[in-house]
């Protein structure tokens, strides 16, 4: 992934697969101080990936300045980000474009797992 620096903030683009269906969803925030993986439900509900309120469970996302949003939290499996395949993630689904600015936020849960490294100099992300 290259990372685009915007408004001094870390921007990459990112292919999801799940289930068989892809997309290309740009303007997601690389961010070291998010906790949890997001995505902006209207950008990938069109590869099948909607909430799942039977199994999801809703919850609130902190952001700056202690303002909460609510966003709902699922195990998604056959999820790949990039090319790492997340088998049994933990995701979040909810507005962030609106509220934020960006089609998503990939936490450090993502970057832990993924083994993910981030190369400023280079200006891009290795898996």
């Amino acid at each position: 992934m290259i990372i685009s620096m915007q408004d001094g903030l870390p921007i990459v683009s990112v292919t999801l697969l799940y289930r068989g269906k892809s997309i290309l969803i740009d303007n997601i925030l690389l961010d070291t101080g998010c906790s949890t993986t997001i995505f902006d439900t209207d950008e990938v509900e069109c590869i099948g990936l909607t909430i799942d309120r039977r199994n999801g469970r809703p919850k609130r996302m902190y952001g700056v300045g202690g303002e909460s949003e609510l966003c709902y939290e699922q195990t998604v499996y056959e999820l790949s980000i990039g090319d790492y395949l997340m088998d049994s993630f933990d995701l979040q689904l909810g507005i962030t474009k609106e509220t934020y600015g960006f089609n998503g936020i990939l936490g450090v849960d993502f970057m832990m797992k993924s083994g993910l490294t981030i190369d400023f100099e280079e200006m891009e992300v290795k898996i």
